[in-house]
């Protein structure tokens, strides 16, 4: 494989020495962006984006020609696409969000999915991974991404998107032994899945763990956390002759951050309601961290954008460890020129916390 010209992203989170601190931006390839809305348009839909190898590579690459600062490209796909592999049927209704054809909600549902083989089942993403692999040729690393178990559970039993989860957390509550038996079929999966992504190239996997903040203290260690720590621990960790780093990212999970530093990811994705500088303290050097700026200062002028950059740095302070990224996904509607204010201001700002 062709040697990484720009490795500071794996670098950061393995915390070793940078000469700025690395950023990339979740939903980084997205409908902010013209020539992303220009692609999807072409495509038809957003799934046939996704199971397009050569148009989801060059989505993947379109932030990167716009703005050269970014430190990483992650793999243009959704977290649905187990689920689907799985035989749900995903489909996605204008203004609804995703959907399935067929919901998860009794013992028999769960004992009938199978666990998708990554090169049969779900080809498309793999060979989208070797293509956008191969198309940076070294220019940033490539992240590989799947929702944690517990979010894509949520989605399975309620059907869809959900508000309260009702029908899940009813299931958790119930019939804890179904439900277990769903998130260790959902654990092999994404495990196989991941692995297969870090096969065809991914150089750092990051678990989105969407709706584990919906859960009582208890009920996150349990039902979302064991989990994640589960693929942690069946991941393959070397490969090109690298370590493959881990990114766990649980959204509203910052009351839990101690406990998901001993999961032996090797950083914890924030949430923009937490302090990183806190949050470096409760963990010490087990892990780095990414995040965490509110996706809405991108709505605000570059200055105060640059302003707030300037704050999240000094908060997290002197040192390797941190990957600047927003604490969610950029929104549809944010001024393109404002993600390039905020990319610039991150590298300019940040060369004065590394001696």
């Amino acid at each position: 494989m062709t040697a990484l010209k720009n490795d500071r992203f794996l670098r950061a989170l393995l915390k070793q020495p940078v000469d700025v601190t690395p950023v990339w931006m979740m939903r980084q390839a997205g409908r902010y962006l013209p020539e992303y809305r220009a692609t999807r348009a072409k495509a038809g839909d957003f799934m046939s984006l996704c199971m397009n190898p050569q148009l989801a590579c060059e989505v993947t690459l379109q932030p990167l020609d716009r703005y050269p600062q970014l430190d990483a490209a992650i793999l243009f796909s959704d977290i649905l696409t187990v689920p689907d592999a799985m035989g749900l049927g995903l489909y996605f209704e204008t203004g609804e969000g995703p959907r399935f054809k067929k919901v998860v909600r009794t013992a028999a549902d769960i004992d009938a999915l199978p666990i998708p083989d990554p090169e049969k089942d779900l080809g498309y993403v793999m060979d989208a991974v070797r293509t956008i692999r191969r198309e940076l040729n070294g220019r940033v690393p490539l992240i590989g991404f799947s929702g944690s178990p517990w979010t894509l559970a949520t989605y399975m039993v309620e059907g869809g998107s959900s508000k309260d989860f009702r029908k899940s957390k009813a299931m958790l509550y119930d019939n804890p032994q179904a439900m277990h038996a769903l998130l260790d079929k959902l654990a092999q999966s994404v495990t196989s899945y991941l692995n297969g992504q870090i096969l065809a190239g991914a150089q750092a996997v990051q678990i989105f763990d969407s709706w584990g903040g919906s859960l009582s203290a208890a009920a996150y260690q349990e039902f979302s956390l064991a989990y994640m720590k589960k693929i942690i621990d069946g991941l393959i960790r070397e490969h090109d002759g690298r370590r493959v780093p881990v990114i766990l990212f649980t959204k509203g999970g910052g009351l839990w951050l101690e406990s998901m530093a001993d999961s032996g990811a090797e950083a914890l994705g924030l949430d923009w309601t937490c302090d990183i500088g806190s949050a470096r303290t409760r963990v010490g050097d087990k892990v780095a961290l990414q995040g965490n700026m509110d996706p809405s200062v991108l709505y605000a002028n570059p200055a105060a954008i640059r302003a707030e950059v300037g704050r999240i740095l000094a908060a997290y302070g002197n040192g390797s460890g941190h990957v600047f990224n927003l604490g969610h996904g950029i929104t549809p509607e944010v001024d393109p020129a404002h993600a390039g204010a905020f990319f610039e201001a991150v590298h300019e700002l940040s060369a004065q916390y590394h001696g």
